[in-house]
């Protein structure tokens, strides 16, 4: 592990698990340094450097490096970088612009299959965080599993935390290049997974939340998810099409002449499953989340 001087780095943001910094005389460094969780800091840069070999949009991880306290991970730096979430709040009158167009950048990553020998299934991933979780009744844990138990088999490419604020961008000459980013909780598995949390960021936070968060009000939020959702769920090449193509009365489920309405509800499901993440990372429960749950999986 590379011991640095923190001095040497501005800091430019921060999230939930950590802060990112600028290196201040060499603008091809950047550095995302750990809160807690110091193991997590090793896992995101062993998952980086397997996604980023698979040819996946990402940016080009470096070392493990420590200032004495705390665990971080350099990364080759984006310059000029902004997230879908940032370009939204900036400019809202191109929010659905920038939704089908992270839309777009989600197609191609779930139609990745990846080598289920390098990388942890979905489903044990989740698994995991319910057995861990402190805060289910042991029958609403025997019915969260069966659900998760009875999705779709896939190998297909899960980034794990699939929120418009882990992709982002550059732009050159008029010309947008999409990155994911914060790829900790990478896997494999049924991509509808991963779009629960896209749903839940757009559609299931309070106001003042996703203005802090996400730069942007929740009316934006759900002009966003719209615009992702009518991009990604009614395209030919949805990537959930293979899975699930038919409704009970024939109709497809995904891909065109779909029911956006039918998507939604299903949709809210996956993302009160999410709540598995947040709580995994907050420590305590969220209501508001595990209310896509009631009536549904218990």
């Amino acid at each position: 592990m590379t011991q640095i001087d923190l001095n040497d780095y501005i800091r430019t943001g921060e999230g939930a698990n950590g802060a990112s910094y600028n290196h201040k005389s060499d603008p091809n460094i950047m550095l995302k340094l750990y809160f807690r969780n110091f193991d997590a800091a090793a896992l995101e840069l062993e998952l980086a450097q397997k996604v980023y070999a698979l040819g996946i949009p990402s940016p080009e991880p470096g070392d493990l490096v420590t200032d004495g306290k705390q665990v971080g991970i350099r990364f080759r730096r984006l310059e000029g970088k902004r997230s879908y979430s940032r370009a939204c709040g900036d400019e809202p009158e191109r929010t659905e612009e920038y939704a089908r167009e992270f839309a777009r950048l989600c197609i191609k990553l779930h139609s990745i299959h990846v080598p289920t020998d390098r990388f942890e299934s979905v489903k044990d991933r989740l698994y995991h965080m319910l057995d861990t979780n402190p805060d289910f009744t042991p029958d609403q844990k025997q019915n969260i599993h069966d659900f998760i138990a009875a999705a779709p088999e896939a190998d297909t490419a899960i980034h794990g935390d699939l929120q418009f604020s882990n992709g982002i961008f550059t732009e050159k000459n008029g010309v947008r290049t999409p990155y994911f980013i914060d790829l900790g909780d990478f896997c494999y598995g049924y991509p509808m997974f991963d779009l629960g949390m896209v749903y839940l960021c757009c559609c299931l936070n309070n106001e003042a939340w996703t203005m802090e968060q996400y730069h942007m009000s929740n009316a934006t939020a759900r002009r966003f998810w719209d615009a992702f959702a009518a991009e990604y769920f009614l395209s030919p090449d949805c990537p959930l099409i293979p899975y699930d193509t038919k409704d009970k009365n024939g109709n497809p489920l995904f891909g065109p002449g779909a029911d956006l309405n039918e998507v939604e509800r299903q949709i809210k499901v996956y993302a009160g499953l999410k709540t598995l993440i947040v709580e995994r990372d907050t420590h305590c429960p969220m209501p508001e989340f595990r209310a896509m749950l009631e009536g549904t999986i218990y």
